[in-house]
């Protein structure tokens, strides 16, 4: 066995011990706080026993103790029982792998495999209809998962019409996914994923929710077919992770394979129905992870990554001047990540620059209220999670499952939605325009039983917008309680209020409490502070929801003043008080075999003006869903509304008088499983529209597999409007081709057009990631408007862009 070594002498009493980095960890957090002006005391105040409880500790006092079955004895790999946990040992080796998904090395020949995986959907704790075998190794550089995937269908039957690394189709395909939870905190986790034809992902889950999709390490993988399956290995460095400090190490895991065509998922830790039943989704809950021992981390290193960019073009903005065309230039700017300690890192930017980033997607706005529009640049990507505030994760929320919709006011019909505190668009942009960052710093990471994110940004400023030079900080600390629980508290500071004069605060604590596998309670209270803002400046929630397989429901109370002002956050709508109650019953038939599940939902929002009392917004209605064998849903759906318009509001291109409207609509949708060559949502929406009357079909999430290096995503949405005795049609029509090379490199053109601006646009990306970490981008974008006399289209602007960056880890 020259290749191997079992490892024994790894986690001998089954714990392992937390050094003084935490206390180390939380002084730099707790000087950070300091230095931060306008930091409220009382925000960090309910945190501050517990910093001081940790900071006393001896070295070595706090213990990490296993929860799962002992580790296995002998040639054993892994100690299986069932829904009572798992427990695996990794083995050392002494030669690296070879990267090639051939799997030939003499490990694999005298390792014994790990093939207990557990059916969880769509039978509980059901035999696999294929075999799987993995493996978990490790050397002093890299994790290495690899796994012999049995499959008699042969590749015709397979499902694998995706190569793009990180492609949201990939979640559809064929595939096997290892999960780690190197905090060993049941909270957050970790995810490496990998296709019989090459496709890869990886992203990171916070608080079991909140998955991170545009997390990028360094890690390699392969895929090899062979007579009966296929198989993949990976090799996971040790620097592309963070964990606790200590050799010893002791870690969750959970591995997952899909078998598409049968709409089936398999577990190595088995899970229960009412986890399961979420198919990708179950692996978020990291709380019924496996335990993994026997990883022996190296030595800590300096660990500082160094990524340069250079990027030159020309553009040409007709739009906000005309003397700007072709106007070419050039420019350089720097990203740096140092590692604090193992599992606390900071980034820092200089000059940085996102004109590789895809354009938004457009959107048809149907109610009197903003847009949310999400985050697509890198460094405010890495570590999101961390940010988030006063929404669930832990435990689910909502009650609704299979079939979506309901809650939080009616699906974009009028009601309120809980608020943002930390969007950070609001860095950077300003009125849809980029505003240079001159530069700035982040740090995020676990600390003892502590996530910690802080962000400073400065930005320039932009004359031709009207942006002035402002410096932006966030400051988040969540901590662990209980099994499944989280206390924390968030801090922001806006140097230049954009509302008036002098600076903007805002701060909140919040909570997330698992009761219990099914049962999650969230509350939170935020406040604000802006100078001339004197009515109510706080929000505040309460929300409790059960989310079991067959049954589920919430209820939800949610307030947002009229002077509640986040800037660094995002709020769709101020001034109201809304109640809001869901249920659903959701039965799996055993007697129609075609049929997997049928979901029955109801929902009741009530909204009303905060100061006044009044009734602003009010919605019930349901909707039934049915889930068949090959994941097919079909559903429909009922709603009856009420708005009171205190004034006349611009709704759809119409302006709508003040006054009392209830009106009522049925929606039919049927979304077509991913997994096939051809796929998406259609959806039909019929029914009365304040004073008018309202019709929509469209096209949703569709996609069609031309070959497995060529697809197309079309999206359209028609909205034929009546109001105020006229017609206010809003169409939008979405098409995104993609040409993948490898999965390393592929080729987009995404062309809209949208009615309601009658403007029609094209983006064009190259994007080559031609050394680890290190990519070349080449992006063209214009938009054109169409509401001209005397031609289709006029020029508004136009861009193209060549950008290169190099990775380099010192």
């Amino acid at each position: 066995m020259s290749h191997c070594g079992l490892c024994t002498g790894g986690v001998v009493n089954n714990r392992m011990m937390l050094g003084r980095t935490a206390r180390v960890g939380l002084l730099a957090v707790a000087m950070t706080l300091m230095v931060i002006p306008g930091m409220p005391s009382q925000g960090i105040a309910f945190l501050g026993m517990g910093s001081l409880g940790l900071a006393a500790q001896e070295p070595g006092a706090r213990r990490l103790e296993i929860d799962d079955p002992p580790a296995p004895v002998g040639d054993n790999l892994i100690n299986q029982a069932g829904q009572d946990g798992a427990t695996l040992r990794a083995v050392r080796v002494t030669e690296a792998f070879e990267i090639d998904g051939l799997l030939d090395e003499p490990f694999y020949r005298n390792v014994q495999a790990i093939s207990e995986f557990v059916q969880g959907l769509p039978v509980e704790d059901g035999e696999p209809s294929e075999l799987t075998e993995a493996w978990i190794a490790f050397d002093d550089e890299n994790v290495y998962v690899s796994a012999r995937v049995w499959d008699t269908a042969g590749p015709d039957g397979w499902t694998a019409n995706e190569m793009r690394r990180d492609a949201a189709q990939l979640r559809s395909n064929d595939h096997f996914a290892v999960f780690f939870d190197t905090f060993y905190d049941r909270r957050n986790a970790s995810a490496f994923s990998g296709t019989p034809i090459g496709g890869f992902t990886d992203f990171q889950m916070t608080n079991e929710g909140n998955p991170n999709m545009d997390w990028n390490p360094i890690w390699e993988t392969r895929s090899a077919l062979f007579d009966g399956g296929w198989a993949i290995e990976m090799a996971i460095p040790f620097k592309s992770l963070r964990y606790r400090p200590g050799r010893e190490q002791v870690w969750g895991v959970q591995m997952r394979r899909s078998v598409m065509r049968r709409n089936e998922w398999n577990f190595l830790r088995a899970l229960p129905l009412s986890v399961a039943g979420r198919g990708a989704a179950a692996t978020f809950r990291v709380s019924m992870y496996g335990t993994l021992v026997g990883i022996e981390a190296p030595e800590s290193s300096r660990n500082l990554e160094v990524k340069p960019y250079g990027i030159s073009g020309s553009r040409t903005d007709l739009a906000t001047d005309p003397q700007i065309v072709n106007d070419g230039y050039a420019d350089v700017g720097l990203d740096v990540k140092y590692g604090i300690t193992e599992n606390l890192t900071a980034d820092f930017t200089y000059n940085t620059d996102f004109a590789q980033v895809e354009v938004d997607e457009q959107q048809v706005n149907l109610t009197r209220f903003s847009l949310f529009f999400p985050e697509k640049r890198e460094f405010f990507l890495e570590g999101r999670g961390i940010f988030n505030f006063g929404s669930g994760g832990i435990g689910g929320g909502g009650g609704f499952r299979g079939g979506g919709g309901g809650g939080g006011g009616g699906g974009g019909r009028g009601g309120g939605s809980a608020p943002t505190l930390f969007y950070s668009r609001n860095i950077g942009l300003e009125r849809g325009e980029p505003v240079p960052i001159l530069g700035g710093g982040r740090v995020t990471g676990k600390v003892g039983s502590f996530d910690v994110g802080l962000v400073n940004i400065q930005t320039d400023r932009l004359r031709s917008v009207g942006a002035k030079s402002t410096n932006f900080s966030v400051v988040r600390l969540k901590r662990d309680i209980f099994a499944r629980s989280t206390i924390g508290a968030l801090f922001e500071n806006r140097s230049r209020s954009s509302t008036g004069q002098g600076s903007n605060q805002a701060w909140g604590v919040d909570g997330s409490f698992g009761l219990s596998d099914d049962l999650s309670v969230l509350a939170y209270y935020a406040k604000t502070a802006t100078d001339g803002l004197t009515g109510l400046d706080a929000s505040y929630r309460g929300q409790i929801s059960y989310n079991a397989d067959e049954w589920g429901g919430s209820v939800d109370h949610l307030v947002v003043g009229n002077d509640f002002n986040p800037e660094m956050g995002f709020v769709r709508r101020k001034d109201f008080r809304q109640t809001n109650a869901s249920g659903r019953f959701s039965p799996r038939t055993g007697s129609i075999s075609w049929i997997r599940q049928v979901t029955f939902l109801s929902n009741f929002n009530h909204l009303e003006n905060e100061q006044t009392g009044a009734l602003e917004s009010r919605l019930w209605g349901g909707m039934t869903s049915v889930e068949f064998e090959n994941s097919d849903q079909f559903s429909v759906g009922y709603a009856n509304n009420y708005e009171g318009l205190v004034e006349d509001a611009f709704i759809s291109g119409a302006v709508v008088s003040s006054g009392d409207y209830s009106f009522s609509d049925v929606r039919v949708n049927y979304r077509m499983g991913p997994q096939r060559p051809y796929s998406g949502n259609f959806s039909l929406r019929r029914g009365n529209y304040y004073d008018g009357t309202l019709t929509s079909v469209g096209l949703s999430g569709g996609r069609v597999e031309i070959t497995p290096k060529i697809s197309l995503e079309p999206s359209i949405s028609f909205n034929f409007i009546q109001l105020a005795g006229s017609q206010f049609d809003q169409h939008v029509a979405v098409t995104r081709l993609t040409y993948t090379l490898s999965p390393r490199a592929y080729v987009s053109g995404l062309v809209q057009y949208n009615s309601g601006s009658d403007a029609v646009s094209a983006n064009f990306r190259l994007r080559w990631e031609w050394a680890p970490g290190s990519e070349l981008f080449l992006v063209y974008t214009e938009a054109r408007d169409t509401d001209v006399l005397d031609r289709w289209s006029q020029l508004s602007n136009r861009g193209f862009v060549i950008k290169v960056n190099r990775f380099l880890r010192i």
